[in-house]
């Protein structure tokens, strides 16, 4: 049987400070979830990501969602970010 996949997305720009912050955090924790998450970048400023900011309501970056759902809408503390991963295989 082959496990789900959960998708994290950050929307981001690239003079973003606070989405660098994010992706280091992120890359440090996912190895310890092993293939439980696949980690995507979309560039706010893209045509696709500027459709997708509009779509979602996404103001200001990084955005982060999980399965489609805003989670953080800034760089959360990382207890913060680990506690929510979590909750993705704890129901």
């Amino acid at each position: 049987m082959e496990e789900k996949t959960t998708t994290i997305e950050m929307f981001y720009t690239l003079t973003c400070p606070n989405c660098r912050t994010f992706e280091k955090m992120i890359k440090d924790i996912l190895p310890d979830f092993g293939e439980k998450f696949h980690f995507k970048k979309t560039l706010a400023s893209s045509p696709v990501g500027y459709l997708k900011t509009l779509k979602l309501g996404i103001h200001s970056v990084p955005t982060v969602l999980i399965e489609n759902k805003i989670v953080f809408r800034s760089v959360p503390a990382r207890e913060e970010l680990i506690k929510q991963l979590n909750q993705y295989f704890n129901n």
